[in-house]
């Protein structure tokens, strides 16, 4: 299994793209601006969209790729799985007709180019050799992380959040986790900011995973633009056991 980090970064600039996971070549985790660097051809291989909550820089991709590859689309629709709430957020707010065209029901509702999948946590759908499992987070908006098996080898992405119990527990019912994806966006000296906007700090990070019975690779997204080595190095000092490091946009991650 391979994962191309198309974006992890929580802003953008000269080489950071928001938040998308390519698994293989056919499935996203997320849409976020990331998504632009793929070649054509590539773009064209997607079938199959999993998001995690309903904020811009997790799909802000999403409508731009809909619109480049819809002429491949009208034959085979993309998916596009996620919770009916976080539906709801991008059909009243992004295809709504005044944002972007509402493609959900182009060229028309029978034969839609995209079709929307509900999902509830604890789901888990299989593509090809992969199974995705959903689970509930906590967020400022219906939030989820997903968990990736293929009966080898195994990951876990937290989305975007503050506390994850339930992720801690499913992947502690797990035989073996391979890697852990999980967000850190603000410096300790942040926190207050962090806590109100639901994210992670380096201590309240360390504090949930002192529950997990695992010990995967551990690879750091959504750190602030400007702090990463700062947000990176209390990370290390508040879990020097824990085997971690940043990920950063363009690299691929094989298990």
């Amino acid at each position: 299994m391979k994962i191309n980090v198309l974006g992890c970064s929580g802003g953008i600039g000269s080489g950071l793209r928001t938040t998308a996971l390519r698994v293989n070549s056919s499935t996203l985790l997320d849409c976020g601006t990331g998504v632009g660097d793929l070649p054509l051809e590539d773009l064209f291989q997607i079938k199959h969209v999993f998001i995690t909550h309903s904020h811009l820089d997790h799909v802000a991709g999403l409508p731009l790729l809909i619109d480049t590859i819809y002429e491949k689309l009208i034959d085979e629709p993309l998916k596009v799985y996620c919770q009916p709430k976080t539906y709801k957020v991008l059909m009243e707010h992004i295809f709504n007709w005044k944002i972007w065209p509402n493609f959900f029901c182009l060229p028309s509702e029978e034969k839609a180019v995209v079709q929307f999948v509900a999902m509830q946590p604890e789901q888990t759908i299989a593509i090809e050799d992969n199974r995705y499992t959903m689970i509930e987070v906590e967020h400022t908006v219906p939030a989820v992380g997903y968990i990736v098996q293929n009966g080898t080898s195994s990951f876990a992405f937290s989305g975007d959040t503050a506390s994850a119990p339930k992720l801690w527990q499913a992947l502690n019912q797990q035989n073996k986790v391979d890697l852990l994806i999980v967000e850190c966006a603000f410096a300790q000296e942040r926190s207050e900011i962090a806590n109100q906007a639901k994210h992670f700090s380096p201590q309240s990070l360390a504090a949930e995973l002192a529950v997990l019975s695992h010990d995967p690779q551990i690879c750091v997204s959504h750190l602030q633009p400007g702090e990463e080595e700062k947000i990176m190095q209390e990370l290390h000092e508040a879990m020097p056991q824990r085997n971690l490091r940043s990920i950063v946009c363009g690299e691929t991650l094989s298990l």
